[in-house]
């Protein structure tokens, strides 16, 4: 893993990102140091798939900077699957740019995606195709993994059951995650340190414990007082 400076591997500094006359971010700053997994929180409309798109290179800063060290790969909002390809089809696009072209280490990590590799994506369910777009980005051999909205319509089950793959990669190849999440319950769980984002500025950063218990944070996330 290449850090950036001060072993960071995700810097964003006074970022400002427009679509027009509409800012949906507002000089927002984080930062992600090398093996962290931190949680960015926030309502939808808020700018947090704007910051994962920002972080993908897939928009353009009006002003600001944004760095990010060693291989990134995106769990998009949504999944974004090739529904009309196989599940082995879709895994080999994520492996595109990294010449990977064997699915066998993400087959150890999601064994399941070894039983649906010949099935068509569309037809798989919610949790499935939330899995296959895991998979995808482990294709690419990421050393740093922005995930957006890793619990969107999920069960609670099969949301659990990602999130202990995700924990699990942190700590065995000490993998950067940045956990874009509305589910503060679960982002504070698996994160130790977060930000809140809101209408495209970042109103409250620390460590997650700290923030859990700040009455208008739990308020806001997580229907009251967590005391």
């Amino acid at each position: 893993m290449t850090s950036l400076r001060d072993g960071r591997v995700i810097v964003v500094e006074d970022l400002v990102v427009a679509y027009g006359t509409a800012v949906a971010l507002d000089h927002v700053t984080l930062q992600v140091g090398a093996g962290e997994m931190v949680a960015l929180l926030g309502p939808n409309g808020a700018g947090k798939s704007t910051l994962a798109n920002a972080l993908a290179g897939l928009v353009e800063p009006a002003s600001g900077t944004v760095r990010v060290g060693g291989r990134a790969a995106l769990i998009p909002e949504g999944r974004q699957l090739f529904p009309d390809l196989s599940v082995a089809d879709n895994l080999a696009l994520g492996g595109w740019r990294s010449g990977e072209r064997d699915p066998s280490a993400v087959y150890d990590v999601l064994p399941r995606l070894a039983e649906l590799a010949g099935r068509r994506a569309g037809v798989l369910s919610g949790g499935e195709q939330q899995m296959v777009a895991f998979g995808r980005a482990l294709m690419s051999r990421p050393s740093v993994l922005v995930v957006d909205e890793l619990s969107l319509g999920l069960a609670p089950g099969v949301t659990a059951d990602l999130a202990a793959h995700l924990a699990g990669l942190n700590r065995s190849r000490g993998l950067t995650v940045l956990l874009i999440e509305q589910n503060a319950r679960l982002a504070f769980e698996l994160c130790p340190r977060a930000y809140v984002l809101e209408a495209g500025r970042v109103v409250a950063e620390g460590e997650s414990a700290e923030l859990a218990g700040d009455p208008r944070v739990a308020g806001a996330y997580l229907g009251g007082s967590v005391a």
